[in-house]
This record gives structure tokens, C-alpha cells and sequence, in this order.
């Protein structure tokens, strides 16, 4: 079904959103998810570009997204939504939860971009503001892309992939390294203002990757799901892209999560 040229897949039951990391496209970002939901507890899943993201003509900033998407769920009368995001769609959740809690059921953070984390956001985003313009000069736009699908291509064959999550992750090694870098523009400031007392405690899921227990983003995600009143989810070996090294793990979460919203359950820890 496509609402105001959104996709929702399945015509009831809970409603999921979607939310990629980086500006990557939701379509294809999270391999067997929407199915799985569909299948097992028979899920609402909403594929949508947020403006500035993925196939999205509208231009678009962080600063935007939640309230975009509060906009989004209103229209598309499909709220409160369950928001799964991975990376800075992670960061996007968290958002959107803090600023719109009425219109936010659950959340599954996948690996998140630590939004609670000032320093680590503005060391992004310093980063990125560098990174971006090099990476779209002519000269160097193939050297920087070439780097990274080294790198991810690199990474593809330490792992063991089902096909459809070795095809996004190649996806995901093509990206646009300067809309990438758009991507992230005003994290430092969200991030200086984000407080993790302002999120509302309801069935969530705070997945990380596997770090170390000292580890600075493992440390966020620990408070971030403190604050939540969710479990912290690690499983051995998983990295950055968890949706796609564990996808059965991260359908069982979500299908957890949204088993918890039907029961009525709040946040707790």
C-alpha cells in the first residue's frame, strides 16, 4: 500500500518505522525485517526517505528529521509507531522519542550513533566537514569511494553473510561519501543539547556492537538504555551493521519489542 508516496507494507497490526543509518535508502537497508514482521506478529512497516536521505528530492537536515517525521506519522494515521533505526537512524529514533513521545511506542536502537555522546557527535561532524568536500572533488571522488568499498569489501569476506545482507551491505560500501556528510550536519549541537532524562521510558532495545566493556560508544548505549528502561543487547561478534551480521537476532528483538507494546508494558531497569 502507498500512502502520499510512502510504502506500508501490511494493511495492520503494530506499525514499524523504518529508519537506515547514515542517508541511506530505506528500501532494501534491512534485509528480511519487514518480511519477518509481516509473517510473525503481523506488523504495519512503513518504508520511507526522509528528506535529504536516500531516493528523498526534498532537501532535508537532522534538525528536521523528528519533526518530519512526527508530521509523517500524523498524516499516514498509523501512530504510535515502533521506531527501528540503526546508526544515525538510531540517533534519529532517540530523537523523535524525546521530542514526540506521544506519536513513539517502542524503540529498537541498532548500533546507534551515540546522540548522548557531545564529543564523540562534534568529533563526527568535524570529521565529516572535512571529509565531505575532499571526498566530492573530481579528483578524489573515486580515490575516497575506492577506499571505502576496500574497506567494507575487506570486512565482507572476514564475514559469513546471507546473500541478501552481503547485497546491502555492498549497497551500503557505494555510498555518497558528501551526502553522507550533509547527513550528520548539526549532530554536535543536537547531541550538546540531547539530555538522556528527556526520554520517555517505554519497550525498547538498545543494541550494541561488540566492544569493549570500556569502550566510549558502549558506555553511551548503556545509558541511553538506562534511560529507556531497555535491556542493553550485545552479541558476540557483531559489528556496526548488526541488522545485517545478526538479522534473525535483530527480528527476534524487534518482534520482542513490539510483543511488549501489544501488551500494554512500560519501560523498565
Amino acid at each position: 500500500m502507498v500512502i502520499d508516496g510512502v510504502r506500508i507494507d501490511g494493511d495492520s497490526g503494530q506499525a514499524v518505522l523504518l529508519l537506515p543509518g547514515g542517508a541511506e535508502s530505506c528500501e532494501g537497508f534491512f534485509p528480511g525485517l519487514s518480511e519477518g514482521l509481516l509473517a510473525d506478529p503481523g506488523c504495519r512497516v512503513i518504508v520511507h526517505d526522509r528528506p535529504g536521505t536516500g531516493s528523498s528530492a526534498e532537501e532535508g537536515s537532522l534538525a528536521d528529521a523528528a519533526a518530519h517525521l512526527d508530521a509523517l506519522i500524523e498524516r499516514l494515521d498509523c501512530g504510535p509507531v515502533v521506531a527501528v533505526g540503526q546508526s544515525l537512524g538510531g540517533a534519529v529514533a532517540a530523537l523523535l522519542a524525546r521530542d514526540h513521545p506521544d506519536k513513539v511506542a517502542g524503540v529498537v536502537l541498532l548500533d546507534a550513533t551515540p546522540i548522548n555522546d557531545p564529543r564523540a557527535c562534534a568529533r563526527l561532524e568535524r570529521v565529516m566537514r572535512v571529509v565531505g568536500p575532499l571526498a566530492g572533488a573530481p579528483g578524489l571522488r573515486r580515490a575516497f569511494s575506492a577506499a571505502v568499498r576496500g574497506s567494507m569489501s575487506r570486512t565482507l569476506r572476514r564475514s559469513d553473510l546471507r546473500p541478501d545482507c552481503a547485497a546491502a551491505h555492498a549497497r551500503i560500501a557505494d555510498t555518497d561519501i558528501p551526502t553522507l556528510a550533509r547527513s550528520v550536519r548539526g549532530i554536535g549541537r543536537l547531541s550538546a543539547g540531547f539530555s538522556e532524562q528527556d526520554l520517555p521510558r517505554l519497550p525498547s532495545a538498545v543494541v550494541t556492537a561488540d566492544r569493549k566493556p570500556g569502550d566510549a560508544i558502549r558506555r553511551a548505549h548503556a545509558r541511553l538504555a538506562y534511560a529507556f528502561g531497555a535491556p542493553l543487547v550485545c552479541w558476540p561478534g557483531a559489528t556496526h551493521s548488526v541488522h545485517l551480521d545478526h538479522p534473525d537476532d535483530t527480528l527476534a528483538v524487534v518482534r520482542d519489542v513490539v510483543s511488549r507494546v501489544r501488551a500494554g508494558e512500560r519501560g523498565s531497569g
